[in-house]
């Protein structure tokens, strides 16, 4: 654990997490000692070119899949960036389906395609951020080639049922014999759910490493074999052809183990959160008077609680929690210009007051019941504080 996370409160996991010691010291000998180029020929090189491969295994296992089916990105953004646009390039005629609660990693590169003249559809979802399952039946046509919906919602925690939804596509190409794909944004699912590619029913999945304990800058994309699709970065032809650039050993090596980490711990690490999110809830419940559960849990992972509080300012309780060691985030995209409310909250009817009034507390492996009372001490004080400022 961190000196960081021993010394302060922080509630903040699906944004970003730390690096673990095991997974530190797995990837430092690639730094200074371990250092050769892959794509070379001598000792160390085919080292790092192993190391590599250990990890496509290691990665494989957790997504019960080949290793030939494992590319390395980035993160999460390339991942869904390499997914939606290597895909178009390969098609004509192409449709692609979504939901209107993506992350911007997915909404932004649809909506650049439909600037191309693609025929893109956002589905919505009900007032819990469930997928509307018969609107998506209606809208999948001949001209659809790729659906995409996440698997965890990065702001609300809410858990689409993929396997049903790959149902109703196989059903579907099987009624008119022809092809889409399914993709899915998983990077709020690792130890938190299984990522089990067969029983899910993906054809394409994408991961972040920063979300596991892992370093920012590495995740992964699943690609079933016989997919074709058009990678985004032409060179050297690294990772099989699909993404060129001298590979990131050190952090590749440090994704993989904190994938495994996640998977082996998951089942024993959500017990314990779910403990405490239950605890959270009880807590504000019954020291707040007037908040709103955007998140409900029986559809949504135990790590990720988002809340409104009517007539305070989100950003103001986070900056006076702040004040107080203990970090949490918005529900709000904000820059330098305004603060506009999120789409996810809009998507499932709030209003921009209730958006805007909103927190997300995302939990992690080292949080513990203190933490949780330590919170919910600090929120009361300062809407309490806060409260006070309008009289």
């Amino acid at each position: 654990m961190s000196e960081f996370i021993t010394e302060n409160n922080y509630l903040d996991h699906a944004a970003t997490t730390y690096v673990r010691p095991e997974v530190l010291e797995k990837m430092l000998p690639y730094f200074t000692e371990k250092f050769g180029n892959p794509s070379s020929l001598y000792d160390i090189a085919q080292e790092s070119k192993n190391a590599i491969e250990e990890a496509r295994e290691i990665c494989a296992n957790v997504l019960n899949c080949h290793p030939s089916e494992i590319y390395f990105t980035s993160g999460g953004s390339e991942s869904n960036n390499m997914a939606i646009k290597g895909i178009h390039k390969t098609r004509m005629d192409f449709g692609i389906i979504s939901s209107s609660i993506e992350h911007h990693a997915v909404i932004h590169p649809i909506e650049q395609l439909s600037q191309l003249g693609v025929d893109s559809t956002f589905i919505d979802v009900d007032q819990r951020g469930l997928i509307n399952l018969e609107k998506f039946k209606k809208n999948i046509n001949k001209s659809t080639k790729l659906v995409t919906f996440m698997y965890v919602n990065n702001e609300i925690g809410v858990v689409q049922n993929l396997k049903e939804i790959s149902k109703i596509i196989k059903k579907y190409q099987s009624d008119y014999n022809c092809e889409i794909l399914f993709h899915s944004d998983a990077v709020q699912a690792p130890g938190k759910l299984s990522l089990n590619v067969e029983e899910l029913g993906v054809d394409l999945l994408s991961i972040s490493g920063h979300k596991i304990y892992a370093p920012k800058g590495v995740g992964l994309l699943y690609k079933k074999n016989g997919i074709d699709i058009q990678p985004l970065i032409s060179g050297g032809g690294q990772e099989n052809q699909m993404r060129s650039g001298t590979e990131n050993v050190p952090y590749i090596v440090a994704f993989a183990e904190a994938l495994r980490l996640s998977e082996d711990e998951r089942l024993e690490n959500q017990q314990k959160i779910k403990k405490m999110s239950d605890l959270l809830i009880s807590e504000i419940t019954s020291r707040v008077k007037n908040y709103k559960l955007n998140s409900s849990r029986d559809i949504c992972v135990p790590n990720i609680i988002n809340l409104s509080f009517p007539g305070f300012d989100g950003e103001s309780i986070i900056l006076g929690l702040n004040f107080k060691g203990i970090y949490v985030s918005s529900g709000s995209a904000c820059s330098s210009a305004s603060i506009e409310p999120s789409h996810v909250l809009s998507a499932l009817g709030l209003t921009d007051e209730e958006s805007l009034s909103s927190i997300r507390v995302s939990l992690g492996r080292d949080n513990t019941e203190e933490h949780i009372h330590e919170f919910v001490n600090a929120l009361e004080g300062v809407l309490a504080q806060l409260a006070s400022y309008k009289r």
